[in-house]
């Protein structure tokens, strides 16, 4: 992919995904709504959801974009959602050659689609569909080689590409058998946005030790982990970062921020 000169550079989001019963909640799809329609318009999305770890870093489907119904348990209308979006293979060749350069390896797996964590906000955010997507998978959890992910991939914004790391700002499910707010979810929820807010990246990447309640807010950080890849797409764009959706929903903190 290249800039044109028309092209607006695109902001990177991290956003907090929810369940699939999101589609049902009164307030969160309105919420998630409002923000896309307040963005540029993407030539193309570029995914990176808590639920796909796989290493080498792996790139999905680029031609038809298959679903992943990768949760159990759950009403059958569930399963029936379509999000028939198509798919991007300039954005993965850019991707692959932008990583393959600085050393990391890539490999594809064409016939991965999106799993929830990527379509469920997208249905969402942008219901036509129309707009190319490729999910890429996290390699590891490490916050500072996910964060150099994302440095790589930054240049991608000025082409008009929207990058989303798309995870849970606390993510413990046992707070969904407790009810309320459990105070860990509210105190890493507090910290995380006072640490956000002062573009302070050294505690962030170190959450696990520097944040109240990190191991009950993360007792797996998975969903924790895109951000880093957001951050570092966003480097550069630090200190515009601002919450744009707070609050909570079933206990977990549904915190979700945009740079640039």
């Amino acid at each position: 992919m290249n800039a044109t000169p028309d092209t607006e550079r695109m902001p990177a989001l991290y956003l907090s995904h929810g369940a699939p019963p999101l589609a049902d909640d009164p307030v969160w799809p309105g919420e998630l709504a409002a923000w896309s329609a307040g963005l540029p318009r993407p030539r193309a999305i570029l995914m990176v959801s808590a639920h796909w770890e796989e290493a080498p870093l792996a790139l999905g489907a680029t031609e038809s974009v298959p679903l992943v119904y990768d949760f159990w348990g759950f009403p059958e209308h569930y399963y029936q959602v379509r999000y028939d979006a198509p798919g991007a293979p300039a954005l993965a060749e850019s991707v692959r050659k932008m990583l393959r350069t600085a050393g990391m390896p890539v490999q594809d797996i064409p016939d991965r689609g999106l799993d929830h964590g990527a379509y469920v906000p997208l249905v969402e955010m942008f219901p036509g569909a129309d707009i190319p997507v490729l999910q890429i998978s996290m390699p590891t959890l490490d916050p500072r080689k996910l964060m150099e992910i994302g440095r790589r991939l930054a240049p991608l914004r000025d082409e008009g590409v929207l990058i989303v790391g798309s995870g849970f700002f606390t993510h413990n499910l046992a707070a969904l058998r407790q009810g309320g707010i459990p105070g860990w979810s509210a105190e890493f929820d507090d910290w995380g946005q006072r640490a956000l807010a002062a573009a302070d990246v050294d505690a962030l990447l170190d959450f696990e030790h520097k944040s109240p309640a990190g191991k009950l807010a993360h007792p797996r950080t998975e969903h924790f982990a895109p951000l880093f890849v957001t951050l570092g797409a966003s480097e550069g764009d630090l200190s515009t970062g601002r919450s744009v959706i707070d609050g909570f929903w079933m206990g977990l903190a549904k915190r979700s921020v945009q740079f640039g």
